[in-house]
């Protein structure tokens, strides 16, 4: 017991450093947990021979080995799968570039379109503009034509018919019965 308690009073007081010697205490060493050790696997060892014990780490380093194996065939599907998907990714965005490209140069062509269309359709309502105002100023003008041709015809019959007697009034008739009568003559 007095080694017990003395082995403890000497875990207070640590030597220096740099000191050389041989160390006897029995806990600091750990004789006992290495003893204990060594006779467990003496005891159990027994029962377990050389060969099942090369039988069984065989076992375990083939199934290591199979793991490993399995690990990289998965790895290399991985990769594979992984490169199409980067070759899939690649040709979406290209098309995506194209239908983007596609699409500006849609949109531009049919500003374009929505332009000449609107400027047709501005100079042909100008054009007809243009004509209905022709045709109002044409319509406009007979108006006026027609309205003076009958001023003029009801001032000339009024004029003739204040100068013409009866007897002037006969012969104008007859002599146009007569000129009617010559060119229906002529073109018969």
């Amino acid at each position: 017991m007095k080694n017990v308690t003395d082995s403890f009073l000497s875990l207070a007081h640590w030597p220096f450093a740099g000191s050389f010697g041989f160390n006897t205490d029995i806990l600091a060493t750990n004789p006992i947990n290495l003893s204990v050790v060594i006779g467990v696997l003496i005891f159990f060892g027994k029962g377990v021979c050389a060969s099942c014990l090369s039988d069984l780490l065989d076992n375990r380093k083939q199934r290591i080995l199979d793991t490993i194996r399995n690990s990289e065939e998965l790895r290399g599907r991985a990769i594979e799968q992984l490169e199409k998907a980067r070759a899939r990714l690649q040709k979406v965005e290209k098309e995506a570039d194209q239908f983007r490209v596609n699409g500006y140069s849609e949109i531009e062509r049919e500003k374009l379109n929505l332009i000449n269309s609107t400027y047709k359709t501005l100079e042909q309502l100008e054009n007809y503009k243009n004509e209905t105002i022709h045709f109002e100023q044409q319509r406009a003008i007979n108006q006026v034509r027609q309205r003076v041709f009958q001023q003029a015809l009801q001032g000339a019959l009024g004029t003739l018919n204040s100068c013409l007697n009866n007897e002037l009034h006969l012969r104008t008739i007859s002599a146009n019965i007569g000129m009617f009568g010559a060119m229906k003559e002529i073109t018969d």
